[in-house]
């Protein structure tokens, strides 16, 4: 679950805008648009979800190995914060 309000507002946002790259898609293909410009927009909507993907899944690691960790060990919250932000690297080269 998406913690802050404003982790939340974030991740509405992305969501608009992969919905309007969706739409305008639609509209493309509608209008007989060729199919590089095509393939251009799937791209940018692929990119876009791949986006709000890691946002969510930083999120999930953060509610699910940060706080336990926490708990369970005298390392500090910003130690594992850290973690987390080195997992989300390497996982964010595969999101491309």
């Amino acid at each position: 679950m998406l913690q802050t309000p404003e982790e939340k507002k974030r991740t509405i946002t992305r969501l608009r805008r992969i919905k309007g790259q969706a739409e305008a898609l639609e509209r493309a293909i509608e209008n007989g648009t060729g199919c590089a410009a095509l393939l251009q927009q799937i791209v940018a909507m692929r990119g876009a979800a791949n986006g709000l993907m890691a946002e969510v899944m930083q999120s999930h690691l953060k509610e699910t190995f940060g706080f336990e960790a926490a708990l369970a060990s005298p390392r500090s919250q910003s130690v594992i914060d850290e973690e987390i932000s080195e997992i989300m690297k390497i996982l964010k080269t595969y999101f491309k």
